[in-house]
């Protein structure tokens, strides 16, 4: 396939000026639609790689456009001859100063639009191409001009399994919609939303098999707004999407702190997932080192000498075929069972721990009074050992992908004056908002109250500027020494430690109540006798 020379694009080809959907919600619900059109002839991962792609492709050429738009301005404000102005706007140092990627003209949208129907031959000597084999150039040429994204994108499209036809329907749908900044909006912010819309839709469609790469943004901010990573290393060991990092981003941009103080590390075993992941990084700016391919963290650590300030993790859990050595160095506390990683991914994260550092890990609830295989004493020896910080457990439905009810591990190597203590946070009554019949959503508000209740519990900076101050709560939160727990059996349940909330008295004395519950009680079950009797009556006057 040969490429077409910067500056030779044919003269007909014009940039389009797209309209914009007027809210965030009309421009997901039109990516979505259009997405949509290719459903049926391919299976959902790769369903999932061809949309998403797209979407990435669609956003650096409009980046690149818009970056390219001001490097023109500026430099007609400045006086320059158009001469100059033409071979700066094509400086591509100009681009990446600014962390725009650098597009090639066959690779930009609008060459794709013009060609969504297929490419004739034509006199420059190009030759015939369906719209799937010049993305796939597309994306190779991206790849080429920029090192970091080198073995990132699908190069999938021209495969049999891709209808060309409605390929090049969606390529034509998609340009109905720019990612263009508006000021205070970003290009990237609004690519980003999308993106992260797309990876829960498809999460949802894929049900169980979603959860491998995508994890609720409530849970992760249950993880960010307790650990508060604002500067420092960053690092998740099964990181899917790269859900995690992107919050962390989040985070920081809502308290007015600069993403690029943190530094992203990542892991993920997964080979598409692995991929989503670097663009999912790409689309929000964030420089993240996830090795240069896909890696199992239990054959190989990529990042072995590199400790951490935060890491953030949602491990799959409860793995029975899992890459197991009993003499790991890894297993300081305990070599963890052959048919369960759970504490396998628990010493792992923290033998990545550096001196302060801190670690949130979402587990299964099992794991926090497991004794099976030697668990209990492993928990026994992590306890004793002083680094669990506070156990949350979480409200049920939070993953669409499973109904197994989940908590939050949190790890400090350093507690301050709440050495020899553990907080117990127990969160299943919260509501939070139902999404759908099979998903609850947390709310910012419940979010907050355990990230806040956890900060003053530990004095951390931000509890001193809200002025919080940390107090027990019957039924919700409650310190414990490790001699309580202990006591325990080195069980982490809060449910065990925070008690039951006290129940307003309705002023019904206990014996009336018992008696008016029974007479109810007996009453329904003469109601149903009735029923019963009426049916089989019903039936019996029925000719077979």
């Amino acid at each position: 396939m040969r490429v077409r020379e910067e500056g030779t694009l044919p003269p007909s080809t014009k940039q389009t000026t797209p309209t914009q959907a007027s809210t965030m919600k009309e421009l997901k619900d039109t990516f979505w639609k259009a997405a949509d059109k290719l459903r049926g002839s391919m299976d959902a991962s790769q369903y999932k790689d061809v949309v998403l792609g797209l979407v990435f492709l669609k956003y650096l050429s409009d980046a690149f456009h818009e970056r390219r738009g001001q490097i023109r301005a500026e430099l007609e404000a400045d006086g320059h001859d158009p001469d100059t102005i033409e071979e700066l706007v094509n400086d591509q140092h100009e681009y990446r100063a600014k962390g725009v990627f650098w597009v090639p003209e066959d690779s930009r949208w609008e060459y794709l639009v013009r060609y969504a129907k297929g490419r004739p031959a034509d006199h420059a000597g190009l030759g015939q191409a369906d719209i799937g084999e010049l993305v796939d150039d597309a994306m190779e040429h991206i790849m080429g001009s920029n090192p970091s994204l080198k073995g990132t994108l699908p190069t999938i499209f021209n495969q049999p399994s891709v209808d060309q036809r409605r390929l090049g329907q969606l390529v034509d749908l998609f340009n109905s919609t720019r990612f263009r900044g508006d000021g205070a909006r970003k290009a990237r912010d609004v690519l980003g939303e999308v993106y992260e819309y797309f990876l829960g839709k498809f999460a949802a469609a894929e049900g169980k098999r979603g959860g491998e790469f995508y994890t609720p943004p409530g849970v992760v901010r249950v993880l960010v707004e307790v650990l508060e990573p604002y500067k420092g290393r960053v690092y998740d060991p099964a990181c899917g999407s790269g859900g995690m990092f992107v919050q962390a981003e989040k985070f920081l941009e809502r308290h007015g702190a600069n993403p690029q103080d943190i530094h992203v590390y990542g892991q993920e075993l997964n080979e598409r997932t692995w991929r989503m992941a670097k663009m999912n990084l790409a689309v929000h700016g964030l420089t993240g080192n996830l090795g240069s391919k896909w890696e199992d963290t239990f054959v190989r650590d990529i990042h072995p000498d590199t400790k951490m300030d935060y890491v953030m993790a949602n491990p799959p859990f409860n793995i029975k075929d899992w890459a197991r050595s009993t003499d790991d160095a890894r297993w300081k506390y305990g070599v963890p069972p052959a048919n369960n990683a759970n504490y396998a991914w628990i010493q792992h994260i923290l033998s990545k721990l550096a001196p302060g550092g801190s670690a949130g890990v979402v587990m299964a609830n099992g794991s926090m009074s497991t004794n099976s295989g030697g668990e209990g004493d492993i928990r026994a020896q992590i306890i004793e050992a002083d680094l669990v910080s506070c156990m949350v457990a979480l409200p049920t439905q939070l993953f669409r992908s499973t109904g197994i009810p989940v908590c939050v591990w949190f790890f400090a190597k350093d507690k301050g004056a709440r050495a020899g203590e553990v907080l117990f946070i127990d969160a299943r009554n919260m509501p939070g908002v139902m999404v759908d019949r099979a998903e609850r959503a947390l709310t910012d508000e419940e979010i907050a109250k355990v990230a806040d209740i956890y900060h003053a519990w530990l004095g951390t900076p931000s509890a001193t500027e809200k002025d919080l101050t940390y107090e027990d709560t019957l039924g919700f939160c409650r310190t414990a020494t490790l001699a309580e727990i202990k006591d325990s059996g080195y069980a982490l349940t809060p449910g065990r430690y925070v008690g039951a909330a006290d129940v307003e008295d309705d002023g019904e004395p206990l014996n009336d109540k018992i008696a008016r519950l029974t007479k109810e009680l007996y009453e329904a079950f003469d109601e149903s006798n009735r029923l019963e009797a009426a049916v089989r009556e019903q039936l019996g006057s029925i000719d077979v």
